[in-house]
């Protein structure tokens, strides 16, 4: 990569909100994008989620396993890095670089028929992925089997603002396929929780400023011709009205 590339990607993800993340080689992260960036969506997840130093985290969906290494070496836990469709030997590879081997540990597992202990874990963090498999009436039931009582379930997905009604805007509706069907609003994710009686939902809110975060993010990503103009074009035109990332925060009772 050119110096002047380089330079133009660091500065692009470079934000003040996330000094963590700007420790962080760009092009490591960027290497192979899976959503908006891991990095920022787990700080952000931070500000409402607390973990502790030695607690077991279930980073599922993990992608690349970029936020498995961030957790790890960020907040001081150990993580198992779970994803159906990243090869694991290659997490590993990454995992490795970064001197975290022996607190993070990748798996190929499908989240819809988990392979850990029941009560495993004191957290499960899900960047970029619930939406994938999270609005299934029984699903979240299924996770909370491997989570501690009045353990943490924290995540950060693309989302809308609010219903938008039956009538999209222009630049949605050109975008409108069954990909996006599962971009819900906070209110919706949080009765979806909250009607199990399984879990005390503590925020379920979009995030202050995700939209753009989101389009920094996917022009960094466009340096390197690995930017999604669809989604680029589609939050420009949105400012922030509808289009955004929801975190989620619950406890297990």
């Amino acid at each position: 990569m050119p110096p002047s590339t380089q330079h133009d990607l660091r500065a692009a993800l470079t934000r003040e909100r996330y000094p963590r993340s700007s420790g962080y080689d760009p092009e490591w992260i960027v290497e192979r994008p899976m959503g908006p960036h891991p990095l920022w969506c787990i700080e952000s997840l931070m500000e409402v989620l607390t973990l502790e130093p030695g607690m077991r985290v279930l980073d599922l969906g993990c992608g690349a396993a970029v936020s498995s290494v961030f957790l790890a070496r960020e907040y001081g836990v150990e993580v198992w890095a779970a994803d159906l469709w990243t090869d694991p030997t290659d997490n590993w590879e990454r995992i490795r670089t970064w001197d975290v081997a022996n607190r993070v540990h990748p798996i190929r597992a499908d989240a819809r028929e988990l392979p850990f202990a029941r009560g495993f874990f004191d957290a499960v963090i899900s960047i970029g992925s619930y939406h994938y498999f999270g609005t299934e009436s029984r699903y979240l039931a299924h996770l909370l089997e491997f989570l501690k009582p009045h353990g943490s379930v924290g995540v950060v997905m693309p989302g809308l603002d609010h219903d938008p009604g039956p009538t999209l805007p222009p630049y949605l509706a050109e975008r409108w396929t069954p990909d996006l069907f599962t971009w819900l609003s906070p209110d919706w994710w949080r009765n979806h929780w909250e009607r199990t009686e399984l879990v005390d939902v503590a925020i379920a809110e979009m995030i202050p400023g995700g939209w753009d975060d989101w389009l920094q993010w996917l022009k960094a990503c466009d340096l390197i011709d690995r930017g999604y103009a669809p989604d680029a074009n589609m939050l420009e035109a949105d400012r922030g009205e509808l289009l955004g990332l929801v975190r989620l925060v619950a406890r297990r009772r």
